[in-house]
Protein backbone atom coordinates (compact mmCIF):
# COMPACT_ATOMS: atom_id res chain seq x y z
CA UNK A 1 0.00 0.00 0.00
CA UNK A 2 1.12 3.40 -0.44
CA UNK A 3 1.63 6.33 2.15
CA UNK A 4 -0.64 8.91 3.15
CA UNK A 5 1.87 11.35 2.65
CA UNK A 6 2.11 12.78 5.93
CA UNK A 7 4.74 11.93 8.20
CA UNK A 8 3.20 10.30 11.37
CA UNK A 9 3.75 12.17 14.56
CA UNK A 10 5.11 10.73 18.17
CA UNK A 11 2.48 8.79 19.85
CA UNK A 12 0.29 10.97 21.81
CA UNK A 13 -0.60 10.55 25.65
CA UNK A 14 -3.73 8.39 26.10
CA UNK A 15 -6.16 9.47 28.34
CA UNK A 16 -6.10 5.72 30.43
CA UNK A 17 -2.70 4.76 30.12
CA UNK A 18 -3.93 1.32 31.09
CA UNK A 19 -5.76 0.91 27.88
CA UNK A 20 -3.13 0.30 25.39
CA UNK A 21 -4.95 -0.71 21.84
CA UNK A 22 -8.86 -0.88 20.96
CA UNK A 23 -10.56 -3.96 19.15
CA UNK A 24 -13.76 -3.51 17.82
CA UNK A 25 -15.19 -6.41 16.77
CA UNK A 26 -19.03 -5.77 14.88
CA UNK A 27 -21.30 -9.00 13.95
CA UNK A 28 -23.53 -8.32 11.32
CA UNK A 29 -27.27 -8.12 11.69
CA UNK A 30 -27.17 -8.91 15.67
CA UNK A 31 -30.50 -7.98 16.65
CA UNK A 32 -30.05 -7.30 20.54
CA UNK A 33 -32.66 -9.36 22.12
CA UNK A 34 -31.63 -12.41 19.23
CA UNK A 35 -27.75 -12.11 21.01
CA UNK A 36 -29.43 -12.05 24.35
CA UNK A 37 -31.43 -15.66 23.73
CA UNK A 38 -28.77 -17.07 22.08
CA UNK A 39 -26.06 -19.56 23.23
CA UNK A 40 -23.09 -17.23 23.90
CA UNK A 41 -21.12 -17.81 26.72
CA UNK A 42 -18.02 -15.51 25.75
CA UNK A 43 -20.33 -12.27 24.97
CA UNK A 44 -22.60 -12.95 27.84
CA UNK A 45 -19.42 -13.00 30.56
CA UNK A 46 -17.49 -9.80 28.70
CA UNK A 47 -21.78 -8.31 29.24
CA UNK A 48 -20.67 -8.80 32.97
CA UNK A 49 -17.01 -8.01 33.09
CA UNK A 50 -17.93 -4.71 31.22
CA UNK A 51 -20.36 -2.17 30.46
CA UNK A 52 -23.17 -2.49 27.66
CA UNK A 53 -26.52 -1.02 26.43
CA UNK A 54 -28.70 -2.59 24.35
CA UNK A 55 -30.52 -0.17 22.87
CA UNK A 56 -27.63 1.55 21.00
CA UNK A 57 -28.68 3.00 17.65
CA UNK A 58 -27.10 2.36 14.15
CA UNK A 59 -27.72 5.04 11.32
CA UNK A 60 -31.36 5.42 9.88
CA UNK A 61 -30.84 3.65 6.89
CA UNK A 62 -29.79 0.51 8.63
CA UNK A 63 -27.84 -1.46 5.96
CA UNK A 64 -24.04 -3.02 6.14
CA UNK A 65 -21.56 -0.46 4.25
CA UNK A 66 -22.95 3.00 5.38
CA UNK A 67 -23.34 1.90 8.56
CA UNK A 68 -20.28 0.56 9.06
CA UNK A 69 -18.44 3.45 7.61
CA UNK A 70 -20.38 5.46 9.90
CA UNK A 71 -19.11 2.92 13.04
CA UNK A 72 -15.27 3.15 11.82
CA UNK A 73 -15.59 7.55 11.14
CA UNK A 74 -17.82 8.73 13.52
CA UNK A 75 -20.52 10.45 10.72
CA UNK A 76 -23.38 9.74 9.34
CA UNK A 77 -23.95 8.40 6.00
CA UNK A 78 -25.26 11.93 4.51
CA UNK A 79 -21.93 13.86 5.46
CA UNK A 80 -19.05 10.64 4.95
CA UNK A 81 -20.79 9.90 1.71
CA UNK A 82 -20.83 6.45 0.97
CA UNK A 83 -24.62 5.47 1.10
CA UNK A 84 -24.59 2.27 -0.89
CA UNK A 85 -24.30 -1.14 -0.16
CA UNK A 86 -22.64 -3.10 -2.81
CA UNK A 87 -19.75 -3.52 -4.93
CA UNK A 88 -19.79 -0.57 -7.30
CA UNK A 89 -17.51 -1.01 -10.31
CA UNK A 90 -16.27 2.09 -10.27
CA UNK A 91 -13.30 3.26 -12.53
CA UNK A 92 -11.65 4.90 -9.67
CA UNK A 93 -11.32 3.72 -6.01
CA UNK A 94 -13.87 5.58 -3.33
CA UNK A 95 -13.50 6.38 -0.29
CA UNK A 96 -15.22 8.27 2.49
CA UNK A 97 -15.21 12.10 2.91
CA UNK A 98 -13.98 12.02 6.64
CA UNK A 99 -11.01 9.91 7.56
CA UNK A 100 -11.62 6.53 9.32
CA UNK A 101 -10.35 5.88 12.66
CA UNK A 102 -7.23 3.64 10.52
CA UNK A 103 -6.06 6.79 8.65
CA UNK A 104 -6.12 9.03 12.17
CA UNK A 105 -4.42 6.01 14.27
CA UNK A 106 -1.95 6.22 11.48
CA UNK A 107 -0.82 9.40 12.09
CA UNK A 108 -0.85 9.09 15.98
CA UNK A 109 1.97 6.31 15.46
CA UNK A 110 -0.68 3.63 15.80
CA UNK A 111 0.02 -0.10 13.83
CA UNK A 112 -4.02 -0.35 12.25
CA UNK A 113 -5.39 -3.99 11.10
CA UNK A 114 -9.10 -5.15 9.07
CA UNK A 115 -10.40 -8.43 8.93
CA UNK A 116 -13.52 -8.49 7.19
CA UNK A 117 -16.25 -11.17 5.74
CA UNK A 118 -17.50 -9.16 3.04
CA UNK A 119 -15.89 -7.76 -0.40
CA UNK A 120 -18.11 -4.46 0.19
CA UNK A 121 -15.99 -2.94 2.81
CA UNK A 122 -13.13 -2.10 0.09
CA UNK A 123 -14.20 1.70 0.80
CA UNK A 124 -12.81 1.31 4.07
CA UNK A 125 -9.06 0.09 2.66
CA UNK A 126 -7.63 3.90 1.70
CA UNK A 127 -4.16 2.80 1.06
CA UNK A 128 -1.38 4.06 3.17
CA UNK A 129 -4.30 3.52 6.35
CA UNK A 130 -4.05 -0.58 7.28
CA UNK A 131 -1.40 -1.82 8.23
CA UNK A 132 -2.43 -5.43 7.91
CA UNK A 133 -5.60 -6.54 5.79
CA UNK A 134 -7.97 -9.35 5.17
CA UNK A 135 -10.58 -9.20 2.82
CA UNK A 136 -12.06 -12.33 1.11
CA UNK A 137 -12.30 -12.50 -2.66
CA UNK A 138 -15.77 -13.83 -2.64
CA UNK A 139 -18.73 -13.44 0.05
CA UNK A 140 -19.56 -16.42 1.95
CA UNK A 141 -16.70 -16.85 4.38
CA UNK A 142 -18.18 -18.27 7.48
CA UNK A 143 -17.23 -16.85 10.97
CA UNK A 144 -14.48 -19.69 12.18
CA UNK A 145 -12.66 -18.53 9.44
CA UNK A 146 -12.90 -14.61 9.97
CA UNK A 147 -11.89 -15.26 13.45
CA UNK A 148 -8.72 -17.74 12.09
CA UNK A 149 -7.46 -14.76 10.46
CA UNK A 150 -8.14 -12.22 13.01
CA UNK A 151 -5.86 -14.59 15.45
CA UNK A 152 -3.03 -14.74 12.93
CA UNK A 153 -2.67 -11.37 12.52
CA UNK A 154 -2.57 -10.45 16.62
CA UNK A 155 -0.40 -12.98 16.84
CA UNK A 156 2.03 -12.01 14.29
CA UNK A 157 1.48 -8.38 14.67
CA UNK A 158 0.01 -7.38 17.67
CA UNK A 159 -2.15 -4.55 16.06
CA UNK A 160 -2.85 -1.44 18.14
CA UNK A 161 -6.22 -0.82 16.59
CA UNK A 162 -8.11 -3.99 15.19
CA UNK A 163 -11.83 -4.36 13.40
CA UNK A 164 -13.06 -8.05 12.90
CA UNK A 165 -16.36 -8.14 11.08
CA UNK A 166 -18.63 -11.44 11.52
CA UNK A 167 -20.83 -11.16 8.25
CA UNK A 168 -23.13 -15.17 9.18
CA UNK A 169 -25.58 -13.97 11.45
CA UNK A 170 -26.70 -11.37 8.54
CA UNK A 171 -26.46 -13.96 5.86
CA UNK A 172 -28.60 -16.46 8.13
CA UNK A 173 -31.35 -13.58 8.69
CA UNK A 174 -31.81 -13.02 5.18
CA UNK A 175 -31.75 -16.71 4.56
CA UNK A 176 -33.71 -18.00 7.11
CA UNK A 177 -35.35 -15.00 8.70
CA UNK A 178 -34.19 -12.09 11.68
CA UNK A 179 -35.20 -14.60 15.18
CA UNK A 180 -35.17 -17.79 12.92
CA UNK A 181 -33.62 -20.92 14.86
CA UNK A 182 -31.08 -20.91 11.92
CA UNK A 183 -30.17 -17.47 12.89
CA UNK A 184 -30.23 -17.88 16.54
CA UNK A 185 -27.52 -20.59 15.94
CA UNK A 186 -25.18 -18.70 13.71
CA UNK A 187 -25.09 -16.17 16.64
CA UNK A 188 -23.83 -18.84 18.98
CA UNK A 189 -21.16 -19.11 15.89
CA UNK A 190 -20.33 -15.72 16.21
CA UNK A 191 -19.84 -16.30 19.65
CA UNK A 192 -17.27 -18.81 19.01
CA UNK A 193 -15.27 -16.69 16.70
CA UNK A 194 -15.41 -13.79 19.64
CA UNK A 195 -13.88 -16.59 21.87
CA UNK A 196 -10.90 -17.38 19.58
CA UNK A 197 -9.75 -13.79 19.29
CA UNK A 198 -9.95 -12.89 22.88
CA UNK A 199 -8.56 -16.46 23.38
CA UNK A 200 -5.72 -14.57 20.73
CA UNK A 201 -5.21 -11.42 22.91
CA UNK A 202 -4.78 -13.85 25.85
CA UNK A 203 -2.04 -16.28 24.61
CA UNK A 204 -0.36 -12.80 23.35
CA UNK A 205 -0.57 -11.12 26.40
CA UNK A 206 -2.14 -7.96 25.42
CA UNK A 207 -5.95 -8.56 27.12
CA UNK A 208 -5.31 -6.51 30.21
CA UNK A 209 -4.64 -3.36 28.32
CA UNK A 210 -6.88 -3.72 25.22
CA UNK A 211 -10.14 -2.38 24.77
CA UNK A 212 -13.22 -4.14 23.28
CA UNK A 213 -16.23 -3.09 21.82
CA UNK A 214 -18.77 -5.60 20.63
CA UNK A 215 -21.30 -4.46 18.77
CA UNK A 216 -23.51 -4.67 15.21
CA UNK A 217 -24.08 -2.62 12.01
CA UNK A 218 -27.84 -3.25 11.79
CA UNK A 219 -30.49 -5.87 13.51
CA UNK A 220 -33.84 -6.64 10.64
CA UNK A 221 -36.81 -8.10 10.68
CA UNK A 222 -38.38 -10.60 8.33
CA UNK A 223 -35.77 -11.35 5.98
CA UNK A 224 -34.58 -8.11 5.51
CA UNK A 225 -33.41 -4.52 7.24
CA UNK A 226 -34.31 -1.26 6.70
CA UNK A 227 -35.11 2.76 7.38
CA UNK A 228 -35.82 3.64 10.64
CA UNK A 229 -37.39 0.14 11.79
CA UNK A 230 -37.11 -0.06 15.17
CA UNK A 231 -36.30 -3.81 14.83
CA UNK A 232 -33.00 -2.92 12.12
CA UNK A 233 -31.75 0.55 14.16
CA UNK A 234 -31.04 -1.34 17.64
CA UNK A 235 -27.78 -2.18 18.31
CA UNK A 236 -25.53 -3.63 21.09
CA UNK A 237 -22.82 -2.34 22.42
CA UNK A 238 -20.68 -3.87 25.01
CA UNK A 239 -17.13 -2.33 26.20
CA UNK A 240 -14.63 -4.40 28.43
CA UNK A 241 -11.39 -3.51 29.15
CA UNK A 242 -8.88 -1.78 32.02
CA UNK A 243 -10.99 1.14 33.90
CA UNK A 244 -14.27 0.01 32.24
CA UNK A 245 -17.27 -0.04 35.06
CA UNK A 246 -18.08 -4.16 35.43
CA UNK A 247 -21.63 -5.23 34.70
CA UNK A 248 -23.16 -1.86 34.30
CA UNK A 249 -25.56 -1.03 31.92
CA UNK A 250 -25.64 2.44 30.21
CA UNK A 251 -29.70 2.56 30.41
CA UNK A 252 -29.18 4.01 33.87
CA UNK A 253 -28.51 7.46 32.72
CA UNK A 254 -31.29 8.02 31.19
CA UNK A 255 -30.36 11.13 29.06
CA UNK A 256 -27.46 8.84 27.66
CA UNK A 257 -28.53 7.39 23.87
CA UNK A 258 -25.21 5.38 22.57
CA UNK A 259 -25.20 5.43 18.34
CA UNK A 260 -22.95 3.74 16.25
CA UNK A 261 -21.14 7.10 15.47
CA UNK A 262 -19.97 6.78 19.28
CA UNK A 263 -17.73 3.47 18.74
CA UNK A 264 -15.02 5.80 16.34
CA UNK A 265 -15.27 8.47 18.69
CA UNK A 266 -14.50 6.10 21.80
CA UNK A 267 -11.58 4.68 20.20
CA UNK A 268 -9.76 7.81 18.82
CA UNK A 269 -10.20 9.30 22.48
CA UNK A 270 -8.53 6.01 24.02
CA UNK A 271 -5.87 6.35 22.01
CA UNK A 272 -5.22 9.95 22.44
CA UNK A 273 -6.33 11.38 18.59
CA UNK A 274 -7.48 14.64 18.66
CA UNK A 275 -11.23 14.49 18.61
CA UNK A 276 -12.00 17.12 15.29
CA UNK A 277 -15.48 19.42 16.20
CA UNK A 278 -16.68 18.08 13.21
CA UNK A 279 -17.29 14.89 14.37
CA UNK A 280 -20.70 13.55 14.90
CA UNK A 281 -20.29 10.95 17.42
CA UNK A 282 -19.25 10.95 21.27
CA UNK A 283 -17.04 9.52 23.78
CA UNK A 284 -19.07 7.03 26.01
CA UNK A 285 -17.06 8.41 29.15
CA UNK A 286 -19.65 6.75 31.46
CA UNK A 287 -18.79 3.67 30.78
CA UNK A 288 -15.55 4.23 32.93
CA UNK A 289 -14.97 3.74 36.75
CA UNK A 290 -13.53 7.09 37.04
CA UNK A 291 -14.30 9.49 33.84
CA UNK A 292 -11.06 10.86 32.51
CA UNK A 293 -11.08 14.05 31.21
CA UNK A 294 -11.81 15.19 27.62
Amino acid sequence: MGGLGLTAAPRPVRPIPAIERVVIISIDGLRPDRLLLADTPVIHAMVQAGTYTFWAKTTAVAITLPSHVSMLTGMTPDKHGIEWNSDLPFSTPVYPLFPTIFETAKLGGYTTALVTGKTKFSPLAKPGTIDHLFMPENNGLEDDQVADEAVKIIQQFKPDLLFVHFPTVDRMGHKFGWGSAEQLAAIGLADRGVGKVMAALDESGLRKSTFVIITSDHGGQGKTHGADDARSRHIPWIASGPGVVKNFDLTQFAELEVHTEDTAVTALYLLGAPLPVYLQGKSILSAFEIVPKE
